[in-house]
Formats: structure tokens, sequence, C-alpha cells
């Protein structure tokens, strides 16, 4: 098994899961537990370029509770396929044009899994949580100023990160665009540094 490891193949194949797999089982990952039940209701489909999601319903006819919930569960994953399957199928339930009435209800339920991502030591945790919590922000608009408070405090300790400060900063001034006018003294009372969008 080390000596597989060693092979130079292996740095060009992303960390991959077997989902069938009985050593999965203990992970207590919602996600991965929901991935091998069977419900999710996509599969994974393998192209030449690049993959896809194929859902068995119409995006339009899903119920977003529990999936989208658990496609947020997800966005803590570090193995393939089940970052590309909670990513992408996050972007496009939330892609969706009627996805705003679905998502407004379900806002509580995923606070908590995007607040783990975005606490999460690993960097395309975090980027991935970051993009996830900015098409939230997108499609709900102001709806997301009340739960904002939850992420700020993990979103300044980014700042100081020069690797990720930009990204942040593009983040906040999403949000600030987004929310009510009284959301801006929210993001400073945390972020003292932040500069308005409109300055």
């Amino acid at each position: 098994m080390a000596a597989s490891l060693n092979r130079p193949s292996a740095k060009l194949c992303p960390k991959t899961i077997d989902p069938f797999s009985n050593s999965n089982s203990t992970s207590g990952s919602p996600f991965l537990n929901a991935f091998t039940s069977g419900r999710i209701p996509c599969r994974l489909v393998h192209g030449s370029v690049r993959n896809r999601l194929a859902w068995n319903t119409s995006i339009d006819d899903l119920n977003y509770d529990p999936v989208l919930v658990l496609l947020a569960e997800g966005l803590r994953e570090t193995a393939h396929p089940l970052t590309f399957v909670s990513r992408q199928g996050f972007t496009e339930l939330m892609s969706n044009i009627n996805a705003r009435a679905k998502v407004v209800p379900l806002l509580p339920k995923l606070v908590n899994p995007i607040k783990l991502a975005l606490s999460s030591t690993n960097d395309e945790v975090f980027e991935g949580a970051l993009n996830a919590l900015i098409q939230l922000s997108t499609v709900v608009g102001n709806e997301l100023d009340k739960y904002l408070k939850t992420y700020l405090s993990i979103l300044a300790k980014r700042m100081s990160n020069r690797k990720h400060r930009d990204a942040v900063t593009n983040a906040l001034n999403i949000f600030e665009e987004n929310g009510e006018k009284d959301i801006l003294p929210v993001i400073k009372s945390k972020i003292p540094t932040y500069c308005s969008v409109h300055m």
C-alpha cells in the first residue's frame, strides 16, 4: 500500500473514496450516509472533459428539504466524488429560477453546516463554503442578514491571512450589496477594517 502512495501518478489523482466500503460507515458524515443510501437524488456522470450531475427528478420539482441541507453538510467533505457532488449539487439547486421560495424557509437549517465548513482548516473546504455562502446571499438577499453574524468572526480570522483576504473582502461586498442598509455596521462591528463597497 505504501509503495502505491509513492508512485508519481498518485500525485495526479484526487483523494477518492469508495462509497460502498464498510470502512466509511463509521465516519458519521450525514452527507456520506445520504449519498451511499441513495437519498441524494442524482448520480455522477463521468464525461470526457468534465464530470456532471444527472438528477433523477427535475430540480423544478425537487423538494429542497432535506436535499439542500444534506448538500450543505457535504461541503465539509474532502474526498472525491463527495466534494464534487456536494458543491455542484448545491450550486445547481441555488441556480434554479424558483430557488428563493424554497431556500428562505431552510435558512435556519443551513446556518450550522455552512459555519462548520467555513471553520475547516482545509483551504479547499473553506473556499467551497465561502462560495456557497455567496450563492446563498445572492439567492435570498437580505433574508441572510439576521444570520450573517454567525459567520463574521470566522471571516474576520481569514481576513488576517493574505491568501484569503481578497476572497473574503469580495464576499463581504456581496453581503453588503444584497443586504439592508443596517448590515454595514454589523459587518464593521466584527471586521473594523472592512471598507464599504459604496465608499
